[in-house]
C-alpha cells in the first residue's frame, strides 16, 4: 500500500515519498504563546501527533520539530509591569505542554524557541538581501522587508497573484516599495521593552514573524524537508512567506504542505480575537483526557470540526464499547495471544490511514473488530477472540488511546505475568476447597481480594478481574 497524503499547495493527493525512508522529516507550526490554549490549539497539534505515529508505524523513524514564537507583537502587547514579556512566554508554553500531554501528544525531537535561533535569522535574511529579495527600509528605522515581486512564484501556495493580495499588516507600511511586502526584521521602537530587542546589521530590532519558521526549519531539518504542517488559517499569509522566503534563498525547503481544518462554534472559526473559545484547561477539568483526545480526532484532520456537548458523550460511548471489550477479553478468555500478531493492525486500518490519515475509517475498522471480538468471545472462539484483541491493542497503540488497555489492567506482558500468578491461586484456592480445607480458601480469596483482584466463579470456570 502506498501511502497518499493531501498537499495544499498541489491542491491533490500525492504519493508520499520520503527524502529519507530511514528518517522522515516534519516541521509543524507550534504555538504564538501570548495566552493560554484553546481547544482548536490542541486539535491541531493531535492531527499531527496521529500523523506522526502513522508515519513511525509505517517507516520507524520520524524527526518531528514544533517550534514555540516566543518573540511576537502579540506576547509583547499582552506582557504587564508584573509579568516581562519574557515570563508571560515561558508561563503560557507550559501550558500549552500541559495541554499537548494531557491527551498524549507525543513530545517533539526538538522544540525550539524563536529566542534561541536569532542569528540563523539574520543570516537567512542577509542572503536574501544578496540575492535582491529583501531590501533594509530606506528611512533608517531599522526595518528590513521581503520583496514579493522579486519573487516570481509568490503566492504558489495559496494560487494567488500578488496584485489580488492584500497589504502585509505586519510591519509600518512607509518603508515598503509594495504594500504586500513582509516584515523580515522589525527596528526597535521606543515603546517596547529594551530586552525584546538584539543587534542586527540593519540597526537593533528582532524577527519579523515568518523568518522566524524558516530559519528554525533550516537549522533542524536541513535546507530541505519532508512534511510541513499547521492550521489552515496559517496557509495565507505565514506559511506563503515562509515557502517564498526559504526558497528565495535557495532552499528546497518543504516537499508537502498539509494544513488541518478549525474547530467551530456555531459554524464560526473558534479564535481568541472572537472571544468564542473554550480552553483547553477547561475541558481537560471536566472530561477524560482519552474522550476528548478521541472526540479530536474523530473528524477527518481537513475537515471542520464543530464541537458540542454531544461530541464528548458520543466520543465516551465509543471508548466504553473498546474498553468493555478488552475486559471481557481478560476476564473471560484462557490462554494467551499469539505474540508473533502483537503489533499487527488489519489490511482495513492500514488502508484508511494510508488514504490521506483516514482517522473516522480507521475507527470504523477498530469497533468492527471489537464486534467482530465480543461475537467471537460469545461463540467460545477463543483464538479469534485472541485475534481481535491483539489487532484492536495494536490500532488503540496507533491512535495514542492505549490507556484504554492500561485501564483494562495494563498492556499483554503484564497481562500474561499477573494471570500466571493470578491462576496458581486460584488453583490453590480450588484445591483447598476439595481437600475442604475451607479456613485455607477462605485466606487465599482473602489475598486475592486485598490484591484488588476480583474472583467470578462460573460452570466454565474461575475468571478474574481487577478492580475498578
Amino acid at each position: 500500500m502506498t501511502l497518499r497524503l493531501y498537499d495544499t499547495r498541489a491542491q491533490d493527493l500525492r504519493d508520499f515519498v520520503p527524502l529519507d525512508p530511514g528518517n522522515v522529516t516534519m516541521y509543524v507550526c507550534g504555538p504564538t504563546v501570548q495566552s493560554g490554549p484553546h481547544i482548536g490549539h490542541v486539535r491541531a497539534a493531535l492531527s499531527f501527533d496521529l500523523l506522526r505515529r502513522w508515519l513511525a508505524q509505517r517507516y520507524g523513524r520520524v524527526t518531528f520539530v514544533r517550534n514555540v514564537t516566543d518573540i511576537d507583537d502579540k506576547v509583547l502587547t499582552n506582557a504587564t509591569e508584573s509579568e516581562p514579556w519574557w515570563a508571560l512566554a515561558y508561563r503560557i508554553e507550559q501550558e500549552f505542554t500541559a495541554a499537548y500531554a494531557g491527551i498524549g501528544i507525543l513530545p517533539p525531537t526538538y522544540e525550539p524557541r524563536a529566542t534561541a535561533s536569532i542569528p540563523q535569522m539574520q543570516e537567512l535574511i542577509s542572503v536574501l538581501i544578496d540575492r535582491g529579495h529583501a531590501y533594509p527600509a530606506a528611512d533608517g528605522s531599522g526595518d528590513v522587508y521581503f520583496d514579493v515581486r522579486s519573487w516570481a512564484a509568490y503566492g504558489s501556495l495559496t494560487h494567488q497573484s500578488v496584485d489580488a493580495m492584500e497589504a502585509a499588516e505586519d510591519a509600518d507600511p512607509r518603508g515598503k516599495r509594495t504594500p504586500q511586502d513582509f516584515a523580515l526584521w522589525k527596528g526597535s521602537k521606543p515603546d517596547e521593552p529594551a530586552d525584546a530587542t538584539w543587534a542586527s546589521p540593519w540597526g537593533a530590532g528582532r524577527p519579523g514573524w515568518h523568518i522566524e519558521c524558516s530559519a528554525m526549519a533550516k537549522r533542524y531539518l536541513g535546507a530541505e524537508f519532508d512534511i510541513h504542517g499547521g492550521g489552515l488559517d496559517l496557509r495565507f499569509p505565514h506559511h506563503e512567506n515562509e515557502l517564498a522566503q526559504s526558497t528565495a534563498a535557495g532552499d528546497g525547503f518543504a516537499q508537502y504542505w498539509m494544513h488541518n481544518g478549525l474547530v467551530t462554534v456555531n459554524g464560526q472559526k473558534m479564535s481568541k480575537s472572537l472571544g468564542n473559545f473554550t480552553l483547553a484547561a477547561d475541558v481537560l477539568a471536566l472530561r477524560d483526557p482519552l474522550v476528548v483526545r478521541y472526540a479530536l480526532a474523530a473528524a477527518h484532520y481537513r475537515s471542520s470540526l464543530d464541537l458540542s456537548e454531544s461530541s464528548w458523550d458520543e466520543a465516551e460511548a465509543a471508548l466504553g464499547r473498546i474498553s468493555t471489550f478488552v475486559a471481557r477479553v481478560r476476564r473471560s478468555l484462557p490462554g494467551a495471544p499469539d505474540e508473533s500478531r502483537i503489533g499487527e493492525v488489519p489490511d482495513a486500518f492500514a488502508a484508511a490511514m494510508d488514504d490521506d490519515l483516514g482517522v473516522p475509517q480507521a475507527l470504523a475498522v477498530l469497533h468492527d473488530t471489537v464486534r467482530r471480538g465480543n461475537a467471537a468471545i460469545d461463540a467460545a472462539e477463543n483464538d479469534e477472540a485472541w485475534d481481535a484483541f491483539v489487532q484492536v491493542d495494536a490500532m488503540v497503540r496507533v491512535l495514542g488511546l492505549d490507556g484504554l488497555m492500561v485501564s483494562g489492567g495494563g498492556d499483554l506482558a503484564e497481562h500474561r505475568t499477573l494471570d500466571a500468578l493470578v491462576q496458581t491461586m486460584i488453583a490453590q484456592r480450588a484445591q483447598a476447597r476439595a481437600d475442604k480445607d475451607w479456613a485455607a480458601a477462605d485466606r487465599i480469596r482473602d489475598a486475592i481480594a486485598a490484591a484488588g483482584i476480583t474472583l467470578e466463579d462460573s460452570p466454565a470456570g474461575t475468571h478474574w478481574s481487577i478492580d475498578g
